[in-house]
């Protein structure tokens, strides 16, 4: 989805959107019905909303970018389903794997020219603010305000790292979880060539480090429910 949606921000295209991924991050955003007849409908009498798209290594993201932890669960996810297991089976095998050959990433940040050290289990660079509590935890209370969000977790261990992703996957994220954020139009990422495995909404993507990451505001013309 990602890759078509970079085709069309760049043609000034109309994108719409039939929910049949996994979770549905972009449409649920986006307030497009996971329902697949409504979301048919809105595909033909939409209105079009002028939502943000970020952009890495040449290529758009619609949800978000991750280096180290999260994108080390997704390449062992892709392993095991080329090897013939189910999506969440292979997801499982992965999360175990990562937490088991854990470690941390030493990362330079320069966020809006500002520069940064920290060593996080994890960098995740989203198109949007991501909810850190409350109803809407893990979703994104809009598509349309400009914005990076950049996390890191300085303070997270092994157990804390897996209690933090099992509390992410089935929505129970708390204020307590010790995450560090910025907002940002744009984020350079440089780390170490052998910690350089980097996910770009869900699948793993090639890069030349250092990782730069920008935000395109309202460059995606996206049917979503006339109002």
């Amino acid at each position: 989805m990602s890759t078509i949606a970079g085709v069309a921000a760049d043609a000034g295209c109309l994108f719409g959107v039939i929910p049949l991924g996994t979770l549905n991050h972009f449409a649920r955003d986006a307030g497009i019905p996971l329902d697949i007849d409504a979301a048919v409908a809105t595909l033909a009498g939409g209105a079009v909303r002028a939502l943000d798209v970020g952009e890495t290594a040449g290529r758009a993201f619609v949800n978000n970018v991750s280096l180290g932890f999260y994108a080390r669960i997704v390449r062992e996810r892709q392993l095991e389903q080329r090897r013939g297991h189910a999506k969440w089976t292979s997801f499982a095998i992965g999360l175990a794997r990562a937490w088991i050959n854990y470690r941390t990433i030493t990362v330079r940040l320069t966020v809006d020219g500002v520069a940064m050290l920290r060593r996080t289990p994890f960098v995740l660079v989203g198109n949007g603010k991501y909810e850190a509590e409350g109803a809407d935890l893990g979703g994104r209370c809009a598509l349309d305000g400009g914005r990076l969000s950049i996390y890191v977790a300085p303070e997270c261990g092994r157990f804390e790292m897996l209690a933090l992703s099992l509390r992410a996957l089935t929505g129970r994220l708390t204020p307590d979880v010790k995450l560090e954020s910025f907002v940002a139009n744009d984020v350079t990422i440089e780390a170490r060539a052998g910690h350089a495995l980097v996910a770009v909404d869900g699948e793993l993507a090639p890069f030349t480090p250092p990782l730069k990451c920008a935000i395109r505001p309202g460059a995606l013309r996206t049917l979503t429910p006339a109002r």
